[in-house]
């Protein structure tokens, strides 16, 4: 048995490997609601061999979209909706499903990344006026965001509890909070993006009270059975902004609150980023933050193949990879992967014949039988 395809524990969801299906916008909703697009898209990748789905960005209310095409799961139409392509999806695979619940911030009411992704005007017919910790625009053209007052910060609370329970209503068995990326939550812990001088701005600790009030809520109002964490940019690769240190000291406070993993990722919050990339550039942020908190930590970023993948579980760095482009570009990812390190994927009987015949092992109970 290869490490990246040994099974392993989130909380109490038990997942038969390493691989986890990073959370990708398709931008191909109505009104938030999942279309025929996403029966297509995460049927596909549910039969992938992967050990967890997570769902993408899901919208905790209209306004916190990031793109008038983005999943939401804020409404009953949206719950139904969502509840015909899960049902389509789990008739061909028992691969477990979470989701990322998310708030877009000062970075909603955006055009869809193909049409540019630029901010759309609040005026404009498909625009909306954003909400954020303070009234500071992502990029200096914008449109400032209007702060979140005290009874705005209590109903996008709510939302997220709201959105959490509609997701166990639906069957999902995990919850991804997105604290990643400059969406909201991150623009709380920010200091480039949060300069509030109430209870939830300046000193880090109060940077960090929004972020953890939201994780209890949802904690509390979902079964203990489903494990709840957080996606994080362990860095804003900004000099001043939210950094490793400080996504350290928050993972210790999650961890004390029944935080069941860490998801590391980094950068997101200002345009003034710069990222070095390369194969797995974000890694050392996980085996970093693995290393200080000790909760399980999935690495993601530029992770490609399956040598490199294997490496960063054999050798500790991280407990799970999470693929995000490559399974677009490959959604039989984990079965060459496994091809490659001597594994066995689970996939439906439909595809069996397909396996090679050098691999009679590779797809569990395959059968060239033929009649």
């Amino acid at each position: 048995m290869t490490h990246l395809f040994a099974p392993w524990q989130l909380g109490d969801l038990p997942l038969p490997n390493r691989i986890v299906i990073a959370p990708m916008c398709q931008y191909s909703a109505v009104d938030g609601s999942a279309s025929d697009w996403h029966l297509m898209h995460l049927g596909q990748l549910a039969i992938s061999g992967a050990g967890l789905l997570i769902l993408e960005a899901t919208a905790v209310s209209a306004e916190g979209r990031i793109t008038p095409g983005c999943l939401g799961l804020y409404s009953d139409a949206n719950e139904a909706a969502l509840a015909r392509v899960l049902a389509a999806v789990r008739s061909s695979s028992a691969m477990p499903l979470a989701m990322q619940i998310s708030h877009a911030g000062r970075k909603a009411s955006s055009q869809v990344p193909w049409e540019g992704g630029q901010q759309i005007a609040p005026d404009a017919p498909t625009g909306w006026q954003a909400r954020a910790p303070s009234a500071l625009p992502h990029g200096a053209c914008e449109v400032p965001p209007t702060a979140l007052d005290a009874a705005g910060l209590a109903q996008v609370r709510d939302d997220f509890v709201a959105t959490a329970r509609r997701a166990v209503r639906l069957g999902i068995q995990g919850i991804e909070l997105h604290g990643a990326h400059g969406y909201l939550l991150h623009q709380f812990l920010s200091p480039l993006s949060n300069r509030r001088t109430d209870a939830y701005g300046g000193s880090l600790a109060n940077r960090m009270r929004f972020v953890l009030e939201v994780f209890d809520a949802v904690r509390a109002a979902v079964p203990a059975s489903v494990p709840v964490w957080l996606r994080l940019s362990a860095t804003d690769w900004v000099d001043g902004g939210w950094d490793l240190p400080s996504t350290i000291t928050l993972g210790h406070e999650l961890k004390a609150r029944g935080c069941a993993a860490l998801h590391i990722s980094s950068g997101g919050v200002s345009p003034l980023q710069k990222i070095a990339l390369g194969p797995g550039y974000q890694v050392f942020l996980a085996e970093a933050v693995k290393a200080a908190v000790g909760l399980p930590t999935i690495a993601v970023g530029l992770i490609t193949d399956a040598e490199q993948a294997e490496a960063i579980v054999a050798t500790g760095q991280a407990d799970a990879v999470a693929i995000a482009r490559a399974m677009l570009y490959n959604p039989r990812w984990p079965w060459h992967a496994a091809a490659r390190l001597g594994a066995q994927v689970t996939v439906p009987a439909q595809y069996w014949r397909c396996q090679p015949r050098e691999l009679k092992d590779l797809l569990t109970g395959a059968s060239f039988g033929q009649r």
